[in-house]
C-alpha cells in the first residue's frame, strides 16, 4: 500500500485465510453450549460459475475429492444452481463430525483458489438447527472478507431474518471466529444448500 493510500485513508484488501475455517470446530462447541443450536452436518461452498472446460474439469476434480471420502461417513458431493446463477456445492457429514465437515469446505476452496478461480469463490457455510429442528441458522465465511457472520432466518417466514438470535450468535461467538463487523455485509442466503435439516446418523 502507497503513501498516497495511506493518506487518502484507502484500506489494502484482506488477504483471503482460508485457515480461518478450521476454527469452526470450536464455534460449533460454543453455539452448543451458550444457543441450543447443534451442528447439522451439512456445509456448502459458493462460486460464481465460469463457461469452459477447465472450469467444468474443476468441478469434476472436486467431486473426486469429496466423493473419494464417503467412506468416512459423508454422502456424495452435490452441486446446483440458484436463481442468480451461482453454483453451489453442497458436502454432508453426519452430524457430530464438524471437522471431517470443515476438511472438506478447506479442501474445496483451496482446489478452487490455487487453480485461478479464487475471485469467482463467494462464500462458505455450515447449518446448524435447535434440538426441536425447528430454528435453522448458518455460520457464513466471505471469502474476499476472510470474516464470518451468523444467518437466521425465521421459521415459517418468506424471507425474515432472525435479528435477536443473529446478534447472540454474534456475542457467543466473537472470541471463537472473525466476526465480520460490518452489519451491512451480512448478506441474506435465503434457501442455500446447507440450511437444512441434520445428517442422519450412520
Amino acid at each position: 500500500m502507497g503513501l498516497l493510500d495511506t493518506i487518502l485513508g484507502r484500506s489494502k484488501p484482506v488477504r483471503p485465510d482460508l485457515d480461518q475455517l478450521f476454527a469452526l470446530p470450536a464455534a460449533a462447541i460454543t453455539l452448543q453450549a451458550g444457543a441450543g443450536l447443534l451442528p447439522t452436518g451439512a456445509g456448502s461452498v459458493c462460486f460464481a460459475s465460469v463457461e469452459g472446460g477447465a472450469f467444468a474439469r474443476l468441478q469434476e476434480e472436486v467431486r473426486e475429492l469429496l466423493d473419494a471420502d464417503t467412506g468416512r461417513g459423508g454422502v456424495p458431493v452435490e452441486f446446483s444452481q440458484d436463481a442468480y446463477g451461482y453454483t453451489w456445492l453442497l458436502a454432508r457429514h453426519p452430524a457430530d463430525d464438524t471437522v471431517s465437515l470443515v476438511n472438506d469446505l478447506h479442501a474445496v476452496n483451496t482446489l478452487l483458489q490455487d487453480a485461478g478461480f479464487g475471485p469467482q469463490l463467494l462464500c462458505s457455510l455450515i447449518g446448524f438447527r435447535d434440538a426441536a429442528q425447528e430454528r435453522a441458522s448458518a455460520l457464513v465465511y466471505l471469502y474476499k472478507r476472510g470474516t464470518f457472520y451468523p444467518f437466521a432466518p425465521l421459521p415459517g417466514t418468506a424471507e425474515k431474518r432472525d435479528s435477536t438470535l443473529e446478534l447472540q450468535i454474534r456475542s457467543l461467538l466473537g472470541d471463537d471466529l472473525r466476526i465480520e463487523p460490518d452489519l451491512g455485509r451480512w448478506f441474506p442466503v435465503w434457501g442455500a444448500p446447507g440450511l437444512g435439516p441434520a445428517v442422519e446418523e450412520r
